[in-house]
């Protein structure tokens, strides 16, 4: 029984499938978006998750824990600098996973995992459309007045008269 063990094992080593998740971290980090199949993209949410959490914190001691496991110093450094401003104010979810259909030569299932780097929108109170009045409700110096701020056919602009 596998109580309380998390984690997937993907059917590689302990070294192996460490240093893949380096590998593709450090590749999701410098390119922002990767594509690779589901349950690679589901676990290696994790990670990155931990990576920018660490990129938020942004002291010297978890920039040594980034060094650590992420391949590159110019990844870091991207991280630290350019990344994690963008999430500071998001308390989680960093990752995207879109599914994306089956690879054609063994039918895994495949995803686009992305870093979600658009800021969450308030949701704004649509106000109601007044209805459009007919032309004829209009007053006719109203109508004179939209007739002639009309640009002539020379391009040059008429102004427009002036009703007070």
């Amino acid at each position: 029984m596998r109580h309380a063990v998390a984690g997937r094992k993907l059917n590689r080593t302990t070294s192996h499938r460490l240093a893949m998740f380096r590998n593709m971290v450090t590749s999701l980090l410098r390119h922002e978006r990767i594509f690779t199949t589901v349950p690679k993209a589901k676990e290696l949410r994790r990670f990155t998750e931990w990576m920018i959490s660490l990129g938020k914190r942004g002291d010297l001691h978890a920039r040594r824990q980034a060094l650590a496991f992420i391949r590159e110093k110019a990844v870091v450094y991207k991280l630290f600098d350019e990344l994690a401003p963008k999430f500071q104010n998001r308390p989680g979810g960093y990752t995207r996973a879109v599914k994306a259909g089956f690879r054609r030569g063994d039918a895994a299932p495949m995803c686009l995992i992305e870093l979600v780097l658009d800021q969450p929108k308030e949701k704004e109170k649509k106000e109601p459309k007044a209805a459009p009045q007919p032309a004829a409700a209009q007053s006719p110096g109203k109508q004179e007045a939209s007739a002639e701020s009309v640009t002539p056919a020379g391009g040059e602009s008429a102004p427009a008269a002036q009703e007070d």
